[in-house]
């Protein structure tokens, strides 16, 4: 049985960024179900139209005669249908929807997921903070810098519900340096790496699983 839900946000980023793009899934289309609409009845509808159920080996077989290959997610009411190159109808039928990854990026929950060249020649996933929704965080941050405590600073890091993929970090430490430099200027203690999220979650993205509520953190 082709599993295609996703029940929990960092699933449907983790699935993306490491099982899709990575094997040259980089054309997709995204949409939400309407509310009038039952969701799994759209799953069956669109799994079968694009024919996206099939076995590894038969998956092979078709990449090897030309054939994309296409997948299908959902997390909640939002799904995203996302094929490699080659031959299919899900280029035809959604030509007029369908987006690069490596040159619009994925937008859901607060990330941008898109597609970028390493230095080893190669794409990989470029899962960060979207641009929209950092300047929101990095205005709110620097607003209570001078006025918060570390410790109720370090939680508000601490707490910050994106998963630190490698953009991610370097977008923490940027808004460390920024608060920092004005507790500086005000004669407040600076707040130390220490307090960021630097390791990633791994999760099972399609099964249930519990969040953990983060251990508050304290800075002395």
């Amino acid at each position: 049985m082709y599993r295609c839900v996703v029940t929990t946000l960092e699933g449907f980023v983790q699935q993306i960024a490491t099982a899709y793009i990575p094997h040259g899934y980089w054309f997709y289309v995204q949409g939400q179900i309407p509310e009038h609409k039952t969701a799994e009845t759209v799953d069956e509808k669109l799994i079968g139209r694009y024919g996206v159920a099939m076995s590894k080996w038969t998956r092979a077989r078709c990449k090897r005669a030309g054939l994309a290959g296409v997948q299908y997610i959902r997390f909640e009411r939002i799904f995203v249908i996302i094929a490699t190159q080659g031959q299919h109808s899900f280029f035809e039928e959604e030509r007029a929807a369908i987006r690069d990854v490596r040159k619009t990026p994925i937008r859901i929950g607060g990330y941008s997921i898109s597609a970028r060249r390493g230095p080893d020649g190669r794409l990989h996933a470029h899962v960060r903070i979207d641009e929209r929704q950092f300047k929101d965080i990095k205005a709110y941050l620097l607003d209570n810098a001078p006025r918060c405590s570390a410790t109720v600073l370090a939680n508000l890091f601490y707490e910050m519900p994106f998963e630190p993929y490698a953009p991610v970090r370097r977008q923490y430490l940027h808004l460390l340096r920024a608060v920092n430099e004005i507790r500086t200027r005000a004669g407040l203690k600076a707040l130390p790496v220490t307090i960021l999220p630097m390791r990633r979650r791994l999760v099972r993205a399609f099964c249930r699983e519990e969040r953990q509520e983060p251990e508050r953190r304290s800075v002395n």
